[in-house]
């Protein structure tokens, strides 16, 4: 009986395949004529490498609410208009600005004082002046606050950005600004979070699940620090620091860029796709790599799909957001107006670029219906170049552009790939420099992205859509995000 059970699930698997499959068009064959004629431009007339190199050079950073955010912002908008989109458009939305002032930290008393490299992270409060004894939290998940209790009360936090103990080995590493916000729960004075990278690199980032002003202060600093720190509180357990900052922080005016392309079926011409990313970056660097790589390879989508006069049945909308780094501002405001407007019915499905390079092939996002899709899609890649992998994947999580569209029930996807060698410990660093791109790479974003993007706007069905209130709770539950959502306040069902 148990044989004959597990055989029935093996047929109605494969039936749902088939009935997915064939979704596609009469062949899928029909879709490889364009994808030659994708590949063919993007690898002589693609555009993101230079476009990037210039924008990094001629802009620099592009800090949200800064003059250089509102620098990139213009560029991308005149970009867009450059290739033909009459119909792009900026997305205003209201944001606080947090700018970084003076920080300082400083470990031991008297003669025995020491000063730490360090930089502050964002949200902090626009002052702070706290000291303290240092308690080390290690990894900083929720059962090492749990386990120290009142103990963290008035305390400087001590974790590490990522997850460094055997002992953790397997289990989900929380963002920073999750630490952060369990430090301010159980009462802590202050936050310092060492990097994970070797090399004496200071990571920044938000520290805020809410992208409002913390009520701590929260630093980073080097690996090398933190092993420093860590071996005087071997030495004396009761050692002191004490943290100082300054920062600024207004309401300014964001833009989110948004260009069309409208669908011409009938059926089909008012559901819409939208692929995106930010374009905003931290200001320590240029943000090449985050989110350079994304935002600038959605820019040549949108040049190749006007280039090529490509027609789609589906509409497309090609989104720069603005504010992802400052909490999800850009992605977050886009979602309110399309509620709003009642337009979120129409979205189907959000290809969020975040980071993303070298794609080699293509995420679900937890929606295992599109899974046969991709997989289908992709197989007519690999005539195209046989060094596309279709390396299919099916995960989510939180913390970029998506994560908005998901908790209104909108299907989410991403590609796969790999960064280039360096870019991690460059992460929100000042190291994350033009230097660091590799032009072959990003040539595969645009080419391979595009392809799946066309084919998606064409399918006869597109095998997602929009879930209902419980459907989308259950989809989180199911992927294991309701704790990180109830710790990041976005958790809106009642227990």
């Amino acid at each position: 009986m148990e044989y004959l059970f597990f055989t029935m699930k093996k047929l109605l698997y494969f039936l749902a395949i088939f009935t997915v499959t064939t979704s596609l068009p009469v062949c899928a064959q029909d879709f490889l004529p364009i994808f030659q004629r994708i590949n063919d431009d993007v690898l002589k007339n693609g555009r993101a490498y230079e476009n990037l190199r210039e924008a990094t050079t001629s802009i620099g950073h592009r800090l949200t609410g800064s003059d250089n955010g509102s620098k990139a912002e213009d560029y991308a908008f005149n970009l867009l208009k450059s290739y033909g989109y009459d119909n792009v458009q900026y997305q205003e939305f209201n944001v606080e600005a947090w700018t970084r002032g003076t920080v300082s930290l400083i470990i031991g008393t008297g003669n025995n004082a020491k000063s730490i490299p360090v930089v502050a992270l964002a949200h902090s409060p626009v002052s702070a002046h706290v000291s303290g004894k240092i308690i080390d939290l290690g990894d900083g998940l929720e059962e090492d606050f749990i386990k120290a209790g009142d103990g963290v009360r008035d305390k400087l936090v001590l974790v590490n950005i990522n997850i460094q103990s055997p002992d953790n080995k397997g289990k989900k590493n929380l963002h920073r600004s999750e630490k952060t916000a369990l430090a301010i729960k159980y009462k802590a004075k202050g936050i310092i979070i060492a990097n994970g990278v070797k090399g004496g690199v200071l990571l920044t980032g938000t520290a805020s699940v809410t992208g409002q002003l913390i009520p701590i202060p929260a630093v980073c600093i080097s690996l090398e620090s933190g092993q420093e720190i860590r071996k005087f509180l071997s030495e004396d357990s009761a050692l002191d620091a004490r943290i100082d900052m300054t920062n600024a922080s207004r309401p300014v005016r964001a833009r989110n860029i948004i260009a069309t392309l409208p669908g011409t079926s009938p059926e089909t011409g008012q559901e819409i796709i939208i692929i995106g990313g930010h374009l905003d970056s931290w200001d320590l660097a240029t943000g090449a790599v985050d989110n350079g790589i994304g935002s600038f390879s959605i820019l040549d989508m949108a040049r190749v799909f006007k280039q090529l006069r490509l027609k789609t049945a589906r509409t497309i909308q090609f989104v720069l957001f603005m504010g992802e780094e400052q909490g999800l501002l850009g992605s977050k405001h886009m979602v309110s107006e399309l509620n709003k407007s009642g337009e979120i019915k129409d979205v189907r499905l959000m290809i969020n670029l975040d980071m993303n390079n070298n794609t080699r092939g293509f995420n679900a996002g937890g929606n295992t219906t599109l899974l046969p899709t991709l997989e289908q899609i992709g197989t007519v890649i690999k005539q195209v170049d046989t060094s596309y992998a279709n390396d299919i994947k099916n995960s989510t999580g939180l913390h970029s552009d998506h994560q908005p569209f998901m908790l209104s029930g909108i299907p989410t996807a991403t590609s796969v790939g790999s960064l280039p060698p360096g870019a991690w410990g460059c992460y929100h660093a000042d190291c994350d420099h033009f230097s660091l791109i590799i032009k072959d790479q990003l040539d595969n974003n645009v080419r391979y992205v595009s392809m799946v993007l066309y084919a998606l706007a064409n399918i006869s069905h597109l095998p997602v859509a929009a879930m209902s209130d419980t459907e989308t709770r259950d989809f989180l539950i199911k992927n294991n995000l309701k704790a990180e959502l109830i710790l990041g306040k976005e958790w809106r069902w009642e227990e």
